[in-house]
């Protein structure tokens, strides 16, 4: 009971603060994600150095995310150009060439995980101001004023969540085969339909709503989310069976770290920009 009750108000905690600080303004947007993409590198960083053959440096990786997202960002809202890129070129440079000179164990294993924390945690996050300042025609005129649209990147979430609840309920109620046994044996077929209907009936509500996309474009929003964060679920699962842990921290009691927080975003925001520019083709 203990637990539950610690793990209902962190939960209601994170919610609250992450929908808050979404939909409140562009300012508390960037601020919440710049927070929450330095705590998930630095996590991340401090996990893979658990390992006997990886040595990366966890401030040099988190200050590349944290700027890889200011950098993102200030593109996305036009208060700078490319060039505010160059700053981190030159970080991506130093964490190669550094490793001439620091005589580690395994220069490679450090090469690949440092990126890792980039490609892997550090985008995602960046990513969702692309969502945040997302328009539907790509292009406009110079006079044309840039909207601040909280919705995508927020729907990235409310889908995952969705998906989470249906695919928990009815896989303990239904479920009977496994859906990657090896890598998480509770996940089921049965639990990933109900969780894929769940979310298909809440991208209904979103389209009442917000019609901005069509009926047809919110159910495929919901489907590319079901898909690909159920897949970014098991591959942090995987990253953890791989180094031997439960948990990815315990900054979130009841909930563990941020990556299990956001395991699910990590895979399902590429997917969704990906997604929705597909659609500016069409």
């Amino acid at each position: 009971m203990k637990n539950f009750i610690q793990r209902a108000i962190t939960g209601i905690l994170f919610v609250a603060i992450l929908v808050g600080g979404m939909l409140y303004s562009p300012l508390t947007f960037g601020v919440l994600f710049m927070l929450i993409t330095a705590l998930a590198v630095w996590e991340f960083a401090q996990l893979v150095n658990r390992r006997e053959d990886v040595t990366i440096n966890p401030v040099i990786t988190t200050l590349g995310g944290v700027y890889l997202f200011i950098a993102i960002f200030s593109y996305c809202t036009e208060a700078t150009d490319a060039r505010i890129f160059i700053p981190y070129l030159l970080i991506l440079i130093y964490l190669f060439v550094s490793e001439l000179y620091l005589k580690r164990l395994n220069p490679m294993n450090n090469w690949a995980f440092s990126l890792m924390s980039q490609l892997y945690v550090a985008l995602p996050f960046a990513l969702l101001s692309v969502l945040a300042f997302f328009h539907r025609n790509t292009v406009m005129s110079d006079s044309s004023p840039i909207s601040f649209n909280a919705i995508l990147p927020l729907s990235v979430f409310i889908f995952n969540w969705s998906n989470d609840t249906g695919a928990y309920c009815t896989g303990m109620l239904f479920g009977r085969h496994r859906l990657f046994e090896r890598i998480s044996p509770k996940k089921s077929w049965e639990g990933s339909i109900g969780g894929g209907i769940i979310s298909i009936l809440v991208s209904l509500v979103m389209a009442h709503f917000f019609p901005f996309l069509s009926v047809l474009q919110w159910i495929g929003f919901a489907l590319v989310v079901v898909v690909f964060g159920t897949w970014g679920d098991l591959v942090e699962s995987l990253l953890k069976r791989q180094l031997g842990i439960k948990d990815s921290g315990n900054i979130l009691p009841g909930h563990g770290g941020m990556l299990d927080r956001f395991d699910s975003t990590l895979l399902a925001v590429p997917a969704v920009v990906l997604y929705l520019y597909t659609l500016t083709l069409l």
